[in-house]
């Protein structure tokens, strides 16, 4: 019996040593993971607004060396609906840099009484512009269901590439929102709430 006890202390004590060692070892990456991506260049720690996001704005808190600030873009947002959707962009145009990472806003309104199914399609003008302009996220992307009187605010994300032509001053990025499906009226007790 005194065996026992005396192998259930030294246990005891092995896993107290082993837990303070497994907490001080995950205290200590935080830091750790911050010196190595400081030696390595890896900088995957900051803030969004560090690699200089522009969203509505917001301010930029650094400057990113691959902006180029001696050049501005016109960006024009348009809007068309296939459909009974009232769709907008929430800016009609924003000057931006190529390099720079901007995000604006497009809302859609299902004024109707059913569910709508839609699928935004994205063209660019001029047609030369479109290999230069990428969108990191858009909700043109995938299908949206929207809900009975929904309304619905998407952002897209997008970058100008450095190499855009430098005759090419504005850019008028326009969607056709088109609706898929939706003919089916749907009950009140139906209705679920939808993610945005």
């Amino acid at each position: 019996m005194l065996r026992l006890a005396n192998l259930n202390r030294q246990m005891s004590m092995k896993l107290v040593v082993v837990t303070v060692l497994m907490f001080g070892f995950g205290y200590a990456l935080v830091p750790a993971y911050r010196a190595i991506c400081e030696l390595t260049g890896i900088n995957v720690v900051t803030s969004k607004s560090e690699y200089g996001i522009r969203a509505f704005g917001a301010k930029s808190v650094k400057e990113n060396t691959q902006i180029q600030t001696d050049r501005i873009v016109t960006i024009e947002f348009d809007s068309n609906v296939k459909g009974l959707l009232r769709f907008k962009p929430m800016q009609r145009y924003l000057e931006v840099h190529p390099g720079e990472i901007t995000q604006i806003v497009y809302e859609v309104v299902n004024e109707q009484d059913r569910v709508v199914v839609a699928q935004a399609i994205p063209s660019y003008a001029p047609k030369v512009a479109t290999q230069y302009f990428t969108k990191l996220e858009c909700f043109c992307f995938q299908q949206q269901t929207l809900q009975p009187k929904e309304s619905r605010q998407m952002p897209v994300m997008f970058v100008i590439d450095k190499d855009l032509p430098k005759d090419v001053k504005t850019i008028t990025l326009s969607y056709t929102f088109f609706e898929i499906q939706g003919a089916t009226p749907v009950s009140r007790n139906e209705v679920k709430p939808s993610r945005i």
